[in-house]
């Protein structure tokens, strides 16, 4: 079982931003910005181009609502996206806020977010994702 889907069972706590049947999404403990939330499917799959068709479809639509919510809680100009995909095997696509001005983003450079402020992060983030 992977550390994601611990996560999503509930044996690992985190910082849950939305739920579908299908797809999960939660903060980054190690984010490289504030809000960045990883998105994965419920089913353990290491590769995001494994999944068939249809769980591909609802993962990346639930993204794009995450994403959404991401933008109207952070006030961030846009919400990149990331498809890396080596450090846990399950795939997952990063959500991650961009402002103004531009900031330089690398994974392994994680910025500091106390747990409290993720706490509030991911409830603003959660009361704007419409499913």
């Amino acid at each position: 079982m992977t550390l994601f889907s611990r996560i999503i069972t509930g044996e690992i706590p985190c910082h849950k931003v939305a739920e579908s049947d299908r797809c999960f999404a939660f903060l980054d403990i190690r984010p490289i910005a504030k809000g960045h939330t990883l998105v994965v499917p419920k089913t353990q799959t290491d590769y995001l181009f494994d999944l068939d068709g249809p769980w591909l479809a609802d993962l990346i639509l639930f993204a794009k609502a995450v994403a959404r919510g991401i933008d109207a809680a952070t006030g961030c100009v846009r919400t990149g996206v990331i498809v890396q995909g080596l450090d846990v095997p399950h795939a997952h696509i990063h959500l991650v806020p961009l402002h103004l001005p531009h900031p330089k983003l690398a994974f392994g450079s994680p910025v500091e977010v106390s747990a409290e402020e993720m706490a509030a992060i991911a409830a603003a983030i959660a009361k704007e994702v419409r499913l």
